[in-house]
Parts: C-alpha cells; sequence; structure tokens
C-alpha cells in the first residue's frame, strides 16, 4: 500500500505543472547534451550554433594583472540576482513540500507536490551556474540556450498565473503554495525576458594600468567603417530576431549616427562580389549566341537565383501559414456556438492561431530582408556595370547617351529594377493563394466556388489593357525625365554663362516647359493608377458578391461560420489582387527600365584593336601610323583625318600645328583609339599620358588631382610642382596643395587648371606624352617658363607630342606637323618647313604680324601715313634692349618681389583654419521637424484636400465593417438555425454596402492624385526658381551631383511615393482603429492590453526613428557623390583612358555603392527589426483575445460577433505592422522633401529687376567703367582676392587687363557682371552705381566673350541667339564676320547645323569663335574679352582683334590676354598683381618706364619670340 507509480503520480499532475515539468526537463537535457557535445567538437575547432552569442566574440581573462580585468555593471547583478531569488523560491518551495510530506504522516504519501519544485530546483541551479560562467568567458551577450530558457520560463510563469487567476476566480482552486511561488516569481522572470530579449550581458573590460574602462570588444575602438556587420556571422536566434541591429540602433539612440558608426557590409555583399558575379554571366550570355541580343532579365536570374530560391521558402511558408487562421475559424464559431468536437477544443484551436500567426510573423520579416537585400545585390551590380559601360562606350555612342540620361538609368532605371525584388515571388504565388483560398471557399460555400474562380479570373484579366496602358504612360514619363535632366545637367554645368549673358530666365523657363511636358504624363499615370486602385479594391468586393449570390441561388445553405471564414479568405486573398495592379505596373516598368539599360549596355564600344600596343623591346618606334583615315561620324562624307603616315621615334619632340578645326585635337585622338578606325594601323610603343585642351579636374584636392591614384613620392612630388610652376599658386592658396577643388575646378584659373592637368601627366612618368594646346591658358612667363621646364627639361628623354598655336614652340620641336582639312600637308624640322612655303609660313608670317603689332611708334602713328621700315627696326631694337634692361632689373627686384612675396604666403598661411570652398554635404539632424509636413500638405490647394481624404477613407472603412457585421447577423449561427432576412435583402444589402464602400476608395485614391501633383509641381518650380536665383559662389562651392540628386531621386520621390504614403499611412490609421473598435465591442477586456501595447509600440517606433532618420540622411548625402563621379567620369572619360585608370576609377566607383549600401542595408534591416516587435506585440494581443473568448461560458457572447472579432483579429499584426511601417517610410521619404526644402530656401543674388532703379533703355551710352576702392572675395571664409582697386576707363577706349596667373583678372570681370557682390567700395557705369540696379538690366548690357567656350546641345542657331530676337540675315552676318560662314554653309542642316552636348562635334577653336558671334550679336556698348582668344591659332587670333577693332571701335572693350599682342595696342593697360593693381597708363609709358611690370611681361614675350622675330 506504500508504494506508489512515478507514472501514475505525473499523470495526476494539473496541466500547467506537466507542461513546466517536460519544459525544464527537456533544457537540462539539451544542456547536458550540447555541454559534452561541446567537449568532443572542440578538438576540431567547431563551435555549436546554440553556444555561438549571436556574432560576437568572447575573450577568455587571465588572472595576470597585466592583462584586462572584467568589471560588471548592474545590468548583470540584477540578472544574477533575479536567477538566484528564483532559484531560492524554488528550493523554499522544495524544503517546504518535503517537510509537510513527512510531518503530517498519512498512510497515502503524495509525492504530486515535489515533482515540480525539484526539476525547477535543478533547471535554476544549471542557469545561475550558467549566467555566471558568462563573466569568466567575458561574453558581451548571453548564449543562446539560456536566453529561449528564460523565454519558456516566463511563458510557463504567465500561463501557469493565468490558470491559478481563472481558478481562484471560479473557486475550484484555493491559496496554495505553488500558487504563492508562481506569483512571487514572475517579477523577476519579467526582468529575465527583457534580457533575454536584449540578449546583452552587461560585461566590461577594464585595463587597469591605464585606467581606461574599454568595450569588450575591442574593435569598437577602431572606426566604424574597419568592422564587418554582425549580420555577416549572427547566430540562429539573432538572424531570426535581428537582434544583431542592436549595438547599432542603441548608438542612435543616444546621438545622431555618422557613417563611421555603420559597420561593412560582409564580403558576399559588397558590390565587387555581385558585379563580377552578374558581368560574368552577362558575357557568358553574350557569347552564348552573338547574333541574339542577350537577355539582361535572364543574365541577373543566373547570377542571383540562390537567393531568391530561399527567400521563396519563406514566401511559400508565409503563404500556407496565413491560410489556416481562415480555415478554422468555421470551427471556432462552431465551438463557441457549444459544438464541442474533443476535449480542450477552445485552448487547442486558440494555440494553433497563435502559432500560425508567430510563424507567420518570424517568415514574413526574413522574406522582406530577403528581397531587400537581392534588391541591394542587383542594383549595386547593374550601378557598376552602367559605370563601366560610360567608360568604355565610343564617340558615337556617347552622342546617343547624354550625362543626364546616363545619371538616370542610374538614379532611376537601376532603382527599380531592384526595387522589382519585391514584387518577384507575387508571380508564382498569386496562383497558390487562389488556389488555396478556394480550397477553404469550397469547404464553406460549395460549387459556388467555380463562380469564385471565374470572376478572380475576370478581375485578374481587366488588369492587361490597364497595365498595357500603365507602361505607355511610363515610357513616355521617362523619356520626358530623361530630357529635362539633360537639360538640367546642361544648365547646371554651364550656369556662369547663363548668369553672364543674362540668359537664366529663359533657360528656367525651357526646364519649366520639359516639366510641364513630364508632368502630363505624371498625371496620366497617377489618374490611371487611382482607376485601377478602384478596379482592384472592388475586385475582392466583386468576388465575394458572387460567391455569395451564387451560394445563395444555388440553395447552399450559409452559416456565419462559413460567411466569416470566407470573408477571412477574401480579405487574405484582397492582398494579392489588390497587389495586383502594382505588379503588372511593376513589371512593365521593370520591363521599360530593363530593356533601357540593357540597349546602353549593348552600345557600341571604343574598337580593341584601334590602336596596337607594341612591346618596348621590339621597336624603336613609339608612334607608328600607316594609312590611318579616322572619322568621328560613320555617316559624314568625308573623314575626319584622312591619309596619315607617321613615325615617331622614341624620345621625339612633335609639334602639331595648323588653323582651326584643322583636326589637331582628332590627330591626338586617333593616337589615342578614341577616334573611330575606318582603315590603317596605329601602333603604339610604351605608356602614354594625355592632357586634353579643356582641362579636366576631379573634385577632391589639388594633390589628389597630381597623384591620381599612384603613391606619394615626396621628392618626385617636389620636382614635378617645380617643372608645372605650382610651387607659388599652392603656397599662396589657403590649404596649399590640400585645397579642395571645386566642380570642374572652378575655383582655380583656368591657367591653374591647366598645369595641375600637366602636372598630373608628369608624376605618372609615362612613355608618351599627348599634350592638346598646354600653353595657352597661361600667360607668357609661366608658358615660356613651362616649356623650357616641362617639355625641354622634364620630358627630355620621352616621347612628346604637343598641339600648339605658339609658333614659338616650333622651333624646338624634332619634327613639326601641319594639318589642313585632316591631312598631314606638311612634315619636317622648323628650317625645313620655312623654306617649303605654303601653309606653315602663313602661321609663322601671321605671327610676325602679332610681333609687329607690339611697334607701339606704328600703333601711335596710325594717322599718319606710316613710317619707315628703319624706324619700325629702331623701334624693335629698342624694346630688346629694354627686355635685357629689365631682365638685369629682374635681380634687384628679386629680393623685394621674395619679400614681398614671404609676407603674402605668411598671411595666407594665417588663414589656412578657414573653410574649403567644397564643404560635406548638409544634413538635417534629429527628428524630421512638423513644417516640413505641414508645409507639403499646404502646398497643395492649402490643405484643403487633406479633411476630404481622410473622410472618404473613413467613409469606406466604416462601410467594409458594416458589410461585414451585415453577413455575420443576418445568417444563422448554425446550420438548423433560421435566417433573420430574406436572401434577396441580405444580398442587395451587402451589395450597397460593399461597392459604397470601393466608390469612397475611389474618391480617395482621386483626391490624393490630385493632391500629390499640385504638391509635387508647385515644389519643383519653387526649387527651379531657387536654384537658378542662387548666387555664383553657391555653384562654385556645390558638386553638381548634389542638385541633379534633388532634381532626379527627391524629385521622383516626391512625384510618385509621397502622396501615395500619406494616404496610405491615413488609411492604416483608419482600418486599425476599426480592428481594434470590432475586438474592444466583443471583448472588451482586450483593452486592457491594447493601450499598454500602444504605448509599448509608440516608444519602440521612437527608439527606432532615432536610428533610421539619420540612415536615411546618410543614405541620401551617399547617393550624392556616386552621381557625381559618374558625371566627373565621362566628362573626362578620354583623360580617364588616356592614363588607363579605367580600373581605378571602377574601384571608386566600387567603393562608393559600398558607402551607400552600408546605411542602405542598415536603413532596410531598421525597419523589419521594428515590424517583428510590432507584430509579435500583437500576436501576443490576439493570442490573449482568444484565450479570453474560449475562456467565458458558453452562451455568454455571440459566436458571429466573436468569429467577426477573431477575423479581424487575424489581420491585427499586419495592419498594425503596416501601420508602424507607413509612418516610418513616410517619414523617411518626408526627407527628400525636407532635402529639396533646403534648395528651396538657398540665399538668392540680387533682385533681377528693380522697378523704381531701371536704367535708360540707351545705358550705357559712352561705357565709362569707375571702380572705387573695389574689395572681393568669393565667399566669407575664403581670402580677399582684390584689395582696394580703384581705376577708371574711359567710354570708348581699349582696356588691356594683364597680370601672372591668379592675380584677379577673372575676379575684377566677375565683379563687373556682380557674379560676385563686392565687400567693399562700387562699380560706376556711366553714373549708374551697378549695385543699385537689377541684374538682368545690368547683364543684358554688357557683353562677354569667357575664358571657357561653352556650346549648349541643339543648333548653331540656338547657340547664338537663344533669346531669338534676331533675324537669320543678321544671324549669318555674325557668322562672317567671326570667320564661321563657310564652315556653318558647308553643313547640310545650314544654321540648324546639330551642337551636341557640351559642343563636343565642334573644336575648342570653334566654339570660341561662336562665342565672338554672340558678341558681335548682342552690340553691346562695354565688351568683355577673357581670354577669348586663347585657343585659336595667331592667324585667327589677329584676324578676330581686326574684327574687334572695327566691330567695336566705339565700345568700351576689356580685355584679359596672355599673349602681349593682343593687349598691346590697347589705349590703356591696367596690370594687376596679387589682386592690387600694379600699373595702370597707356602702354607707350608703360614700356618707355624702365621699372614697369608690364615691360617685364613684354619682354618676356618678345624674348620668347625672339627667335622666330630676326
Amino acid at each position: 500500500m506504500g508504494s506508489f507509480s512515478f507514472l501514475t503520480s505525473f499523470t495526476d499532475l494539473q496541466l500547467p505543472e506537466k507542461v513546466s515539468i517536460a519544459a525544464h526537463g527537456l533544457f537540462l537535457l539539451l544542456f547536458l547534451f550540447f555541454a559534452s557535445a561541446r567537449r568532443v567538437f572542440s578538438c576540431s575547432g567547431f563551435q555549436l550554433g546554440v553556444f555561438k552569442d549571436d556574432g560576437q566574440g568572447s575573450i577568455s581573462i587571465n588572472g595576470d594583472s597585466g592583462g584586462p580585468r572584467v568589471a560588471l555593471n548592474y545590468w548583470f547583478k540584477i540578472c544574477i540576482a533575479c536567477c538566484f531569488y528564483v532559484l531560492l523560491l524554488q528550493l523554499g518551495l522544495l524544503g517546504y513540500q518535503t517537510i509537510g510530506l513527512f510531518w503530517f504522516k498519512a498512510r497515502l504519501r503524495d509525492y504530486n507536490g515535489l515533482f515540480l519544485p525539484f526539476v525547477q530546483s535543478l533547471a535554476w541551479i544549471v542557469l545561475v551556474l550558467s549566467a555566471r560562467h558568462c563573466k569568466f568567458k567575458a561574453l558581451c551577450r548571453f548564449p543562446f540556450l539560456i536566453r529561449l530558457w528564460w523565454l519558456v520560463s516566463f511563458g510557463l510563469c504567465v500561463f501557469t498565473c493565468y490558470v491559478d487567476t481563472r481558478g481562484l476566480i471560479d473557486e475550484s482552486l484555493s491559496v496554495n503554495s505553488h500558487l504563492i511561488a508562481s506569483y512571487m516569481s514572475a517579477p523577476p522572470l519579467v526582468f529575465l525576458f527583457v534580457v533575454a530579449v536584449r540578449g546583452i550581458t552587461g560585461i566590461e573590460l577594464c585595463r587597469d594600468q591605464e585606467n581606461l574602462r574599454e568595450p569588450l570588444l575591442v574593435e569598437e575602438e577602431e572606426p566604424g567603417c574597419l568592422r564587418v556587420t554582425p549580420y555577416s556571422d549572427a547566430g540562429l536566434f539573432s538572424l531570426a530576431t535581428l537582434s544583431w541591429l542592436n549595438p547599432l540602433l542603441a548608438i542612435g539612440a543616444k546621438r545622431p549616427l555618422e557613417l563611421k558608426d555603420i559597420p561593412l557590409l560582409a564580403p558576399k555583399d559588397r558590390s565587387k562580389t555581385c558585379y563580377k558575379i552578374l558581368n560574368a554571366n552577362w558575357e557568358r550570355l553574350k557569347a552564348e549566341n552573338p547574333s541574339r541580343q542577350p537577355s539582361l532579365a535572364l543574365a541577373i536570374f543566373r547570377s542571383f537565383w540562390k537567393e531568391a530560391a530561399i527567400n521563396a521558402v519563406f514566401a511559400g511558408l508565409n503563404t500556407l501559414v496565413s491560410y489556416v487562421g481562415p480555415y478554422l475559424i468555421n470551427d471556432f464559431v462552431d465551438y463557441l456556438g457549444g459544438n464541442i468536437a474533443y476535449p480542450h477544443e477552445g485552448y487547442i484551436l486558440a494555440g494553433v492561431f497563435f502559432g500560425a500567426k508567430l510563424i507567420e510573423t518570424l517568415t514574413t520579416r526574413q522574406w522582406y530582408v530577403g528581397v531587400d537585400i537581392l534588391g541591394m545585390h542587383v542594383r549595386s551590380a547593374l550601378t557598376a556595370m552602367v559605370y563601366r559601360k560610360g567608360l568604355q562606350l565610343s564617340s558615337l555612342a556617347r552622342q546617343c547617351h547624354t550625362s543626364g540620361e546616363i545619371v538616370n538609368y542610374m538614379a532611376v532605371d537601376v532603382q527599380r529594377i531592384g526595387d522589382y525584388s519585391w514584387y518577384l515571388h507575387d508571380i508564382w504565388m498569386l496562383p497558390l493563394q487562389i488556389i488555396l483560398a478556394l480550397a477553404i471557399l469550397y469547404k464553406n460555400v460549395g460549387v459556388a466556388t467555380f463562380a469564385t474562380l471565374i470572376a478572380t479570373i475576370v478581375s485578374i484579366l481587366i488588369t492587361i489593357p490597364l497595365a498595357k496602358m500603365q507602361e505607355e504612360y511610363q515610357d513616355n514619363l521617362m523619356a520626358a525625365k530623361d530630357e529635362r535632366m539633360r537639360k538640367t545637367s546642361e544648365c547646371l554645368k554651364n550656369m556662369r554663362i547663363l548668369k553672364l549673358q543674362a540668359w537664366e530666365d529663359r533657360y528656367r523657363l525651357k526646364l519649366e516647359e520639359m516639366r510641364n511636358v513630364e508632368f502630363k504624363w505624371l498625371r496620366k499615370a497617377l489618374y490611371s493608377q487611382a482607376f485601377i486602385t478602384f478596379i482592384f479594391w472592388g475586385s475582392p468586393i466583386f468576388v465575394s458578391v458572387i460567391t455569395f449570390g451564387t451560394s445563395i441561388l444555388l440553395g447552399h445553405k450559409l452559416t456565419a461560420g462559413s460567411v466569416l471564414s470566407a470573408l477571412a479568405t477574401f480579405r487574405i486573398l484582397q492582398e494579392p489582387l489588390r497587389n495586383f495592379p502594382d505588379l503588372v505596373s511593376m513589371m512593365a516598368q521593370t520591363k521599360v527600365s530593363i530593356d533601357r539599360i540593357s540597349g546602353f549596355l549593348q552600345e557600341e564600344e571604343l574598337q580593341e584593336d584601334a590602336t596596337i600596343s607594341v612591346p618596348q623591346g621590339l621597336t624603336s618606334k613609339a608612334i607608328e601610323i600607316k594609312d590611318g583615315d579616322f572619322c568621328w561620324d560613320p555617316l559624314a562624307s568625308r573623314p575626319t583625318l584622312a591619309a596619315i603616315q607617321l613615325q615617331v621615334e622614341k624620345g621625339m619632340r612633335v609639334a602639331v600645328c595648323g588653323v582651326v578645326g584643322s583636326g589637331k585635337s582628332s590627330f591626338l585622338s586617333c593616337i589615342l583609339g578614341e577616334i573611330p578606325k575606318i582603315s590603317g594601323e596605329v601602333k603604339i610603343s610604351g605608356s602614354s599620358a594625355y592632357v586634353s585642351q579643356s582641362a579636366w579636374i576631379q573634385s577632391g584636392n589639388i594633390e589628389e588631382n597630381i597623384l591620381f591614384g599612384s603613391p606619394m613620392d615626396k621628392q618626385k612630388y617636389k620636382s614635378v610642382l617645380h617643372a608645372c610652376s605650382l610651387k607659388k599658386d599652392l603656397e599662396l592658396l589657403a590649404h596649399g596643395d590640400q585645397t579642395i577643388i571645386g566642380d570642374r575646378g572652378i575655383n582655380l584659373s583656368g591657367g591653374q587648371k591647366q598645369r595641375v592637368q600637366l602636372a598630373r601627366a608628369l608624376y605618372q612618368d609615362a612613355d608618351i606624352y599627348l599634350l592638346d594646346d598646354p600653353f595657352s591658358a597661361v600667360d607668357a612667363h609661366t608658358g615660356s617658363e613651362l616649356f623650357k621646364e616641362y617639355i625641354l627639361t622634364a620630358l627630355a628623354t620621352k616621347t612628346v607630342i604637343y598641339v600648339t598655336h605658339q609658333v614659338e614652340f616650333l622651333p624646338a620641336a624634332d619634327m613639326i606637323l601641319v594639318l589642313k582639312e585632316g591631312r598631314i600637308i606638311q612634315a619636317g624640322r622648323y628650317e625645313e618647313l620655312m623654306q617649303a612655303g605654303t601653309d606653315f609660313n602663313a602661321l609663322v608670317s601671321a605671327h610676325h604680324e602679332a610681333i609687329e603689332a607690339m611697334d607701339i611708334l606704328e600703333y601711335a602713328s596710325e594717322d599718319s601715313n606710316g613710317i619707315s621700315n628703319a624706324d619700325a627696326s629702331t623701334f624693335r631694337k629698342r624694346l630688346m634692349t629694354s627686355a635685357s634692361n629689365a631682365d638685369s632689373m629682374n635681380d634687384g627686384k628679386s629680393e623685394n618681389e621674395h619679400q614681398s612675396d614671404i609676407k603674402v604666403i605668411k598671411e595666407k598661411k594665417k588663414k589656412r583654419r578657414k573653410k574649403q570652398l567644397v564643404q560635406e554635404e548638409e544634413r538635417e539632424r534629429g527628428k524630421v521637424s512638423l513644417k516640413v509636413y505641414l508645409s507639403y500638405m499646404a502646398a497643395a490647394y492649402k490643405g484643403m484636400l487633406i479633411p476630404l481624404i481622410i473622410l472618404a477613407q473613413t467613409a469606406f472603412q466604416v462601410l467594409q465593417i458594416a458589410s461585414n457585421w451585415w453577413m455575420a447577423w443576418a445568417n444563422p449561427q448554425t446550420k438548423g438555425d433560421t435566417p433573420k432576412t430574406s436572401n434577396m435583402v441580405l444580398l442587395v444589402v451587402y451589395m450597397i454596402l460593399a461597392f459604397g464602400s470601393s466608390w469612397f476608395v475611389f474618391i480617395r485614391a482621386i483626391l490624393v492624385a490630385t493632391f500629390g501633383l499640385a504638391a509635387a509641381q508647385k515644389l519643383f518650380v519653387k526649387m527651379l526658381r531657387s536654384v537658378f536665383r542662387a548666387p555664383m559662389a553657391f555653384f562654385d562651392s556645390t558638386p553638381a551631383g548634389r542638385i541633379l540628386n534633388r532634381v532626379s531621386v527627391d524629385q521622383s520621390v516626391i512625384d510618385l511615393d509621397i502622396p501615395f504614403r500619406l494616404g496610405g499611412f491615413a488609411s492604416t490609421t483608419i482600418q486599425l482603429l476599426g480592428i481594434a473598435g470590432v475586438m474592444s465591442k466583443v471583448t472588451w477586456q482586450v483593452l486592457f492590453l491594447l493601450f499598454p501595447m500602444a504605448a509599448v509600440c509608440l516608444w519602440m517606433q521612437k527608439y527606432y526613428m532615432a536610428s533610421s532618420r539619420e540612415l536615411v540622411r546618410i543614405v541620401s548625402i551617399q547617393k550624392s557623390p556616386i552621381i557625381h563621379l559618374f558625371g566627373e567620369s565621362i566628362a573626362g572619360a578620354a583623360t580617364i583612358r588616356g592614363f588607363g585608370q579605367e580600373k581605378r576609377f571602377m574601384k571608386r566607383n566600387l567603393y562608393l555603392l559600398d558607402c551607400f549600401s552600408r546605411p542602405f542595408f542598415c536603413s532596410l534591416a531598421a525597419i523589419e527589426w521594428l515590424c517583428l516587435r510590432m507584430e509579435l506585440l500583437s500576436t501576443f494581443v490576439f493570442a490573449f483575445c482568444m484565450t479570453l473568448l474560449v475562456s467565458f461560458p458558453h452562451g455568454t457572447i455571440d459566436p458571429s460577433m466573436a468569429g467577426l472579432a477573431v477575423t479581424y483579429g487575424l489581420n491585427l499584426n499586419a495592419r498594425l505592422s503596416r501601420w508602424i511601417l507607413s509612418f516610418c517610410k513616410l517619414e523617411n521619404k518626408i526627407i527628400s522633401i525636407e532635402r529639396i526644402h533646403q534648395y528651396c530656401k538657398l540665399p538668392s543674388e540680387a533682385p533681377t529687376i528693380i522697378e523704381n532703379c531701371r536704367p535708360p533703355s540707351s545705358w550705357p551710352d559712352h561705357g565709362k567703367i569707375e571702380l572705387i576702392n573695389l574689395e572681393v572675395r568669393y565667399k566669407e571664409s575664403l581670402p580677399m582676392v582684390l584689395h582696394g582697386v580703384t581705376c577708371t576707363f574711359p567710354g570708348g577706349e581699349k582696356i588691356g587687363i594683364v597680370g601672372r596667373t591668379g592675380s584677379g583678372k577673372s575676379t575684377l570681370i566677375q565683379a563687373l557682371f556682380r557674379l560676385i557682390e563686392p565687400v567693399n567700395g562700387k562699380i560706376i557705369i556711366d553714373n549708374i552705381d551697378i549695385s543699385n540696379i537689377g541684374l538682368h538690366d545690368l547683364r543684358s548690357r554688357l557683353s562677354i566673350i569667357p575664358q571657357d567656350p561653352t556650346l549648349f546641345e541643339g543648333t548653331i542657331r540656338v547657340n547664338l541667339d537663344p533669346l531669338e530676337e534676331h533675324s537669320d540675315q543678321e544671324v549669318w552676318r555674325a557668322l562672317d564676320k567671326c570667320q564661321l560662314g563657310e564652315v556653318i554653309r558647308h553643313t547640310v542642316q545650314k544654321l540648324e547645323a546639330p551642337v551636341l552636348e557640351n559642343g563636343d562635334n565642334w573644336s575648342v577653336g570653334q566654339r570660341q569663335l561662336v562665342a565672338l558671334g554672340r558678341a558681335l550679336l548682342k552690340q553691346a556698348r562695354i565688351l568683355v574679352l577673357d581670354e577669348a582668344t586663347a585657343s585659336v591659332d595667331t592667324a585667327t587670333d589677329n584676324l578676330v582683334q581686326k574684327i574687334i577693332r572695327t566691330e567695336f571701335r566705339d565700345c568700351t572693350v576689356c580685355t584679359i590676354a596672355h599673349r602681349i599682342p593682343t593687349v598691346i595696342d590697347s589705349d590703356l593697360v591696367l596690370v594687376l598683381s596679387d589682386g592690387k593693381i600694379a600699373e595702370f597708363d597707356s602702354p607707350q609709358r608703360l614700356v618707355e618706364d624702365k621699372s614697369s611690370m608690364f615691360l617685364k611681361l613684354v619682354s618676356e614675350y618678345s624674348t620668347r619670340s625672339g627667335s622666330i622675330a630676326e
């Protein structure tokens, strides 16, 4: 009788006790298994996943005094205290039960009470020891098994407390020791639950000898960019809960995140890996069948199918478990109605519902993280491929794709293809979802399911014509966007010329017109999208009406359970059906984008056989061209270069000369392999370096531009600076060679840019140097010094081919090539060509004329009949004597000059700490201001549409709930009950309510589209006007990529994204309130959980947003450098290829892509981190609601209403996460508005027109210019450039402005046009202070031929007269005068002759002549020539000077020139030095003054040209 059976005793226990004993017993077994297995595997170095601490390493602590000491914070101590507390509680309970068992001498002892405390005591002993062990291993995260054990213990405690509380309420249970112990263990288990979720131990390392406390992970001290993301080696639990992101979010909660805080991507996620995989598959496809077009979509699939397949498993599992709830609702309603099929059915159903929702939550997040990563991989790989292609495009293909278009390929098309990953699984999931839905419906409504199938197919078929319509609209929208981006890019690049010519309003209006075309297609796209939204919100309603209608007509008896099950199924089916238009639209858009990028990737590349590389040891020739015919345009009637024969020995110096447009630059291009080869062969032996005619400077500092990717060699670097005459320039710059160069080298003078280019080439130490007119942009002194130090000394042993218009540099050449109309008409040494006569003689004669023009006596006595040759030669001798005197004085002056230079340099060094011109891109920090939201809402119709949108959405939600309630209430609860109304009334009322709700959706969609269109247009116009009115300093210091990013990416977000995000957030909020309302109506107790849950949700959302906002801002900023590098690389592609630097630039692009992907990846993961926690919370609330429903006694609640609550509750977690997600995504997208707002509030230039201060229409009538104490600087943070300049330019006279490079000549002109406002002083033109009149009035009355000749894409006619103020006859006259008439007449289109982007199909000299043509048409009283003839040969220069003397005889002409003959015939010469007036007098007087600086400049030029002049 005293014996007992353990098994019998165990079976007599209550359910909670059984579950607790089983769970703790299982964990003890698992612990023993893993502990022993770990011993076995430790020999092989294998680490078991459950003991991995989620991606964080451990550091063993030894007892040495020198090693790190463990410091335990309160978190760890409280955690251990909680474990001890629970252990003591269980030991106390075990002791109490044991004493009670033996104290009361019962005949049959009940051992049941010992089971639970005994097992739990064992369990907590293991847990306490394991937790303490973390201290000795110095783990920063608790092992996975311990955390899971705590989580389960907490769950068991909640379950036990719930059962005990119910027992106490219904008096089936009395107070006992187990019950008290359960309640007492609840508080510590709540804390341990939090610890388990966070996973952090709170252990830190402390180094005694340094008295420093440091984090456990030593890597944390290193810059963030050296740490790889914990995601790469996170444990299973960390991956499932996304807790690997916790450290980053913790930093973000404390302070705004920076790029350095964000860890590196894992190697498999980096751009380089993705690019290599995709490129290999693309090349393989091209090779498999060369005759067919390769499929880019297939290449992407082959590259990333494994990721997609793993992702498909999560998507499929998610779809399956999402249908568990609808399937079981009927059984649940039957159970509540009293039909109990088996014991504990209610709890089992609640458990299945809970388990299914839990699995659905976890798989959803893994699925979404997976598609995010897949999209990121595709984007990175495609961007890299587009960039590489951009560097390899042939000249012909380059003409078809402008920089703006290629930026759009990267910014829009690649983004869209990456976003398609979200829709990838919908193609196969939609049929699966329909099949599952039909199976459930068949169970509930029988054969009416076939009507459902037909209705569903009809709903899908309707989308086909809509998809085609959407595709057409998208095509046109993208084409219009391309056009606008192309023109915007061009305007930003040439903003200086637009402002100088007062054309900015005209070009802004052009852009607004282009935007209007784009807006027309955008409007069509958005309104068609609104119609599609109506169709697809209506389609589930249409399907449900057809289903129920058919079922009723067939005589099938519906019940509340079957109706609710069907409605829950329709609600799940509604999601894929509603997403189907998005899928169709996205497929259409993605197809367009794939076709565009595929077409671009298949464009013609530079000919690989354009040049043949010959190993250096095999030949003595550096360059050899045989029978070379080359042509830029294959359709042209005659080749650009014809019958080229050339052999250049190694070490030769070859000069190339010829008139404007003779093919000199094209000749260098044929050696580089840039120009398409028709016939012949080009052989090159050795590496090459190329210096282009238009300087190409990268953004970055000067040192980086010179090194150009090569390692620093201090000695070599110094000698390069010396050879390029850059030392003094660098000393004068505020930051020396660390000065950040603005966009396109904007803060360097033309000469400095050219010398930086030359330094870059020299530093590369190449074998062959190709120099395209490198001396045109520098003054005479610097030019001669450069020629001597650079070409004659530094490149003495190299092969050099230099194009030049300066005849004085020709005698030093071993061979001179004379080009005319694309042919080499003469070749030989200087003396040989002089004897041969013809064209070369003509060039030299023109130079003689220029030297003659320096004969001031001849110029001074133009009114007389002339002077004898003897007198002329006397003057020349006198000039040469003056030159020698000036040279002899140089030594005397050098000491003083040296002293003044040192003084200037000291001043500059004091200012070194001042800001650079180009700053880091600005970003807001902290919370997005409420003003941003309000300003957006007020942007359209003053916000009047917002209440209407909310009203329409509310009406939809109310009607939808009413329709579902009607169906649940009107149908019988069980099969035997009688219906509450007739079938016809049931169906008609349902249809009215259901279709009424879909109409309100249509109204909301139309209102949202209308609001979004108006707001987007208003913001765009406001930003565009603000940017065009910004001062020139803004464009100098802002890379074009930043502005393009806003007008491209951010504007697209405002156009297509934000209005729908705003509408979506409003609709989700109202839906969530509806669900909460329905649930609380049936089970009001759920409100006790809903309010705390809402509070926790808001806290989590706030915690998440602190990091998310900054991540999105960093993402936006990191996008700009990618776009900027792309634009820059396309512009300098020839230079990059000339140096063979394609690989380095490709690496740079991949690096920038990774800098973008890092915050982007963390930003996406952070959204899923938040959603997971939100959904888990709502899942627990749903489980609580279910448990309450099954716990109520039968008959206390209406089963159909309870079923309705469950139907809506099934949707709670999805709606809650969507609500938080839509708010977070809205705030993240709102950052685009924030960024555009920054550019809507740019500081503006002075007004274009001041009505009460308008000058007379004839002003300026004399052209007198007075400069009074003029002080100018480019920016407050930069030093002064002009220091107190005071002088007067008399009206109608010719003023020459000369000075060394960087002396302030161009700055003076900018002040005259008010591109820079003076700090002090004023400029008066014909008695009007120019600061008092509008900028348009000023600039439109002045004329300029700028240093950098600029042509706009379009036609010659548009380039000469963009404002269309002149007739064709006037334009032809201007062309004839500027020597372009004949060239234009020979073209097929005449005045409509095309001009490509940047004027690439016209030579630099021809572009300069077009600029002269503009000035001739404008006929302003004041003309400024800023190095206007630097890029033309001497003969053309002389001709231009004659035209100016004739056509502008009564005008004030201010000429900045490095060629002394250009200014020698001026009435007055202004000599500037370091921003101050050195001299201002007539050239005759200045030459007579032996100490004048002007004489020194004249003598340098004369000396340089002396050998030829003799």
